[in-house]
């Protein structure tokens, strides 16, 4: 039944189905060989809406429909421009500020994707323009982004909180450290390459400058202020911190800014709809999925063959490392926390790892994957946006993915770089 299943949606994906294609196909071919006909078919049907039915799930709609707002509206050249009157003038200040925004930019989108496209588009032709290779700068971008899957709020992360049943709001908070520690990471490699390649820096900023876009930027700072400060004060959800971001990117960009009007809502509502469409199928197919495959127990049979039940935390943490990161290579993110998590999950349990330190380790995978080639889905965003050949866009990717895997080697060495906010907090 498992090589049926696996050959079932390797030849789907090949072919060029849509993930939830293979995803349901396999769901329903396991259903069958497990029960011996379609005869109880609408148990595998409420299995599939339960994956739909978590109120956590509303969050994820929202924080798309914010950042979209945003993205269209002036959040993100505000916050560039703060970032780069401080840093601009620096050896690989223009670098440094790239990564810094797309930090920032994830603190209020959630969105890898949504990141590349609103730093990535005014940052590339300045860094081009001061001496940066293309490549670099791609790369940059693209690995950048990352951290937005990280930094709260976490749209992998809210869907690993509903699939495990871990709190998001620890998965929020766990997140800030590695983020952090990435951000150290590519802004060192960004001042080391811009003094080996000499490219020249910026004009300095004067004090007065930096007022003026720190008082620009301080509306659309408010972002993670209500996020982070509203979930750990414990005035709202995570669900109702994403709807409180909807309401404050709309006063902000329409009635503050004044840089979008209401018929721009109406493109952005769709662009929303189309996406949440997607995300909440793609979920119902992995649920329905993964409860097909837990019932004939292929995830014990898998582990088994591996060795990995017998693995101690440590085993078990880089056996998820190498499974998540290779399969987002190839795969959508969220199809693979879908499929792969509850795979992992007897493994996880057995172990006594802490569901958190996992959740964060596993979001840092899927990130890193998701800018790996061959098929990572931010190199073919970059693509599309940036209208450059695929070639040229991940060559200069390696020295990113050494660093986001080292980050990633040291989560699992050090577990507290994660846990030890989140310990803080609600502890």
């Amino acid at each position: 039944m498992t090589a049926t299943i696996i050959t079932i949606m390797i030849v789907l994906l090949l072919l060029g189905f849509p993930m939830m294609i293979p995803l349901m196909t396999a769901a329903f071919v396991g259903f069958f060989m497990s029960f011996g006909g379609l005869g109880q078919m609408e148990t595998l049907i409420q299995q599939m809406m339960r994956g739909i039915s978590p109120t956590a799930l509303i969050a994820v709609p929202m924080f798309i429909l914010a950042a979209d707002i945003m993205t269209r509206g002036q959040s993100a050249n505000r916050l560039i421009d703060m970032v780069m009157s401080f840093v601009g003038h620096i050896k690989g200040g223009l670098a440094v500020s790239t990564a810094t925004s797309c930090t920032l930019f994830g603190a209020v989108s959630g969105s890898t994707q949504a990141t590349v496209v609103a730093v990535g588009s005014p940052l590339r032709p300045r860094m081009l323009k001061a001496g940066y290779k293309d490549p670099f700068t791609l790369a940059l971008i693209i690995n950048s982004s990352d951290i937005a899957f990280l930094i709260p709020p976490s749209i992998g992360m809210i869907i690993y909180g509903v699939i495990s049943q871990t709190s998001i709001a620890e998965l929020f908070i766990a997140g800030i450290g590695p983020g952090l520690l990435i951000l150290a990471m590519f802004s060192t490699y960004c001042i080391i390459y811009a003094i080996v390649n000499k490219v020249p820096t910026e004009p300095k900023a004067s004090w007065k400058e930096r007022g003026v876009a720190v008082q620009k930027a301080l509306w659309p700072l408010g972002f993670p202020v209500l996020i982070v400060g509203g979930i750990y004060g414990g005035v709202f959800s995570p669900t109702e911190a994403a709807a409180a971001c909807v309401l404050y990117a709309v006063l902000l960009e329409f009635v503050i800014f004044r840089s979008l009007k209401l018929p721009d809502m109406f493109t952005i509502a769709k662009s929303t709809g189309l996406i949440t469409a997607v995300v909440f199928i793609l979920v119902a197919a992995g649920n329905g999925f993964s409860w097909v495959i837990s019932f004939a127990q292929i995830p014990q049979a898998i582990l088994g063959t591996f060795g990995i039940n017998e693995a101690g935390p440590v085993g078990v943490l880089i056996a998820i490392s190498i499974a998540f990161f290779v399969a987002c290579m190839f795969v959508d993110p969220i199809v693979v926390i879908l499929v792969l998590t509850p795979i992992f999950a007897p493994a996880i349990a057995a172990s006594g790892l802490d569901p958190v330190l996992v959740g964060v380790l596993i979001t840092l995978q899927v990130a890193i994957g998701s800018a790996t080639p061959p098929f990572g889905c931010d190199i073919f965003t970059a693509i599309a946006i940036f209208k450059r050949p695929y070639l040229e866009v991940i060559k200069g990717t390696p020295p990113f993915i050494f660093m986001l895997v080292s980050a990633a080697a040291l989560i699992i060495a050090y577990p507290q770089i994660a846990l030890f906010l989140r310990d803080l907090a609600f502890r």
